[in-house]
């Protein structure tokens, strides 16, 4: 069994470290050896020269200067202190006899000689004192420079032959590692590496060379299968009416259809590959597209000759819990828009020619009941009634298609009239009751009494919430349960709708009152994506704003909120 990796990584730097350290020792060692025979001749000879020229200078101030006198004492107390050479003791003894002397006749010349004579003796010993001790302290430096010299030109030495040999030990394994993985990029799953070492490396060559032997397995056995799903895949793409746009992970361009080709004016061939923001520089549509929120509104584009409008929607790819990448879809909704708008101006056009003879028949029949054209017997006044009532609803319902008609072009026209709730509910309830009934679904209205009345046109405000109730009918399972709550929060009257339903996906919430948006996987097909829409403005329009809370597998709550009447 050879030598390990990491053992030889941790023998490396272990010897690195060896060095280091070795070489720190031995340097703190001189330094430290130079540093007391420095402080040696300074803290020892050096204080003692300081106090033989003192008491000189306090000899020549005496007797004029009495301070003189204890000068010379402190100086020489300091002196005794300080004796750290041979005979120094007995001159500092003599010092202070001759100062006794001194001190007992002061006119005694002799004794001022025989002071300056102990201490010059004092000075040279001092002195003599220092230049050995220079001497020892330089030859310490020189033998010093030779050592560390000699040591260190041996280190560098070394570490240099364990720079220019170790680093192989692992660059060699990897560069051809590194060649191999190339040619495994480039599908030449024939490669294979050759190590003889017994180390990680050995096992990591022994790893490679398997996968590599899997890898070409895998080739020879799958690609013609795979050729043609990639086909048959990007054949049914082509065919679709929607433009789709595939980004990996990392938003390079992995594939275009025809119709995005056409929408983004690209060819898949010229863009393949590219990253997808760089090519969002020079492309206005792309650069929407690429845009992390959802648009609010659906986007208008010129296609077919002429302007369509699409709504975009952003498919995750997942592969094992980890995001493979992103599909864009362009959903062509051209087709929802000449719809609604025919519908529209079918609506408007209807509503207007039929109010004109519904008010005539209105008046015929108020005529017939006046006696100046001729008595009725009871039989005809009962049928005149049933006219004149019909004709009102007739007028009442194409009122309300013509308002439909002005939600939809944008021109709503309202009758903000105080009104209570508890009517509103009634209202809607009653429209949808006949719905829930053939679903066995229990409508449950939560209205708390003396409920303030709410500023709202009433036919209006009752429209949104039939659409409401009937989305949750519409979503609910069979023998459920549908809540109408209705409260007051300061100034605002509240109501809402909850269902115990699938649910909504959270992602889609934000887009629920687009215009023509459908949840995805709802499979709805007669619906055009327009009542919550139209809800939405009704209540904006009436001051009021619309909400909806909802979450997988626990059913969704919507609600609005309009102010209360003063």
């Amino acid at each position: 069994m050879g030598i390990r990796l990491k053992t030889k990584l941790s023998l490396g730097l272990g010897f690195l470290f060896l060095v280091i350290l070795t070489f720190g020792i031995l340097s703190l060692y001189y330094i430290n050896r130079l540093s007391g025979d420095a402080n040696r001749i300074l803290k020892n000879n050096y204080e003692s020269l300081v106090y033989s020229n003192n008491m000189l200078k306090a000899l020549e101030d005496m007797p004029a200067d009495p301070a003189a006198i204890t000068a010379f004492n402190n100086n020489l107390t300091k002196q005794e202190a300080n004796v750290t050479e041979a005979g120094e003791k007995e001159l500092s003894e003599s010092l202070r006899k001759n100062f006794k002397e001194l001190l007992a006749a002061p006119t005694d010349s002799s004794n001022y000689q025989q002071l300056r004579e102990s201490i010059r003796m004092v000075n040279d010993l001092n002195q003599d004192a220092i230049l050995k001790k220079n001497a020892i302290a330089t030859a310490t430096a020189e033998s010093a420079q030779l050592w560390l010299t000699i040591i260190f030109s041996t280190l560098i030495l070394i570490v240099l032959t364990f720079i220019y040999n170790f680093p192989g030990v692992i660059a060699e394994p990897i560069a051809k590692l590194a060649e191999g993985i190339r040619e495994i990029a480039n599908k030449n799953y024939g490669k294979r590496i050759y190590l003889k070492q017994d180390d990680e490396f050995g096992e990591l060559a022994q790893a490679f060379n398997s996968m590599a032997g899997k890898l070409d397995e895998y080739e020879n056995s799958n690609l013609a299968k795979l050729t043609f799903e990639k086909k048959r895949i990007e054949t049914i793409i082509n065919q679709m009416r929607d433009g789709i746009i595939g980004l990996d992970e990392k938003n390079h361009i992995l594939f275009l259809n025809a119709v995005a080709e056409k929408l983004l004016g690209l060819k898949e061939a010229d863009i393949i590959g590219k990253y997808a923001p760089d090519m969002a520089l020079r492309n206005d549509l792309m650069r929407t597209l690429l845009r992390e929120e959802a648009p609010k509104k659906e986007l208008k584009i010129f296609a077919d000759n002429k302007e369509s409008y699409f709504n975009k929607d952003v498919l995750d790819v997942m592969n094992n819990g980890q995001l493979a990448g992103k599909v864009i879809v362009l959903r062509n909704i051209t087709i929802f828009h000449e719809l609604n708008e025919a519908k529209t101006n079918f609506i408007a056009t209807v509503s207007h020619e039929l109010k004109t003879p519904i008010s005539s028949i209105k008046m015929s029949a108020q005529l017939l009941t006046d006696n100046r054209v001729g008595e009725l017997n009871a039989e005809q006044q009962e049928l005149t009634k049933s006219i004149r009532e019909d004709a009102n609803r007739l007028l009442n319902i194409t009122s309300e298609l013509l308002n439909m008609s002005q939600v939809e072009t944008g021109n709503i026209q309202l009758k903000l009239q105080p009104s209570r709730p508890e009517a509103i509910v009634e209202q809607a309830i009653q429209a949808v009751q006949f719905q829930a009934q053939q679903k066995s679904i229990t409508l449950h209205p939560q209205l708390p009494p003396q409920l303030p009345a709410v500023q709202a046109d009433m036919e209006k405000t009752s429209w949104v919430l039939i659409n409401l109730l009937t989305n949750a009918i519409k979503y609910s399972p069979d023998a459920s349960a549908i809540d109408i709550a209705v409260r007051q929060d300061g100034q605002q009257i509240i109501f809402t709708v909850t269902d115990h339903g699938r649910g909504i996906d959270e992602k889609y919430l934000p887009r629920l009152f687009d215009r023509y948006f459908k949840v995805p996987g709802t499979h709805e097909r007669n619906g055009t994506g327009l009542g919550l829409a139209i809800s939405k403005e009704f209540i904006e329009a009436q001051g009021g704003t619309i909400w909806v809370k909802s979450r997988i597998g626990e059913g969704s709550l919507f609600g609005f909120n309009l102010q209360q009447a003063k």
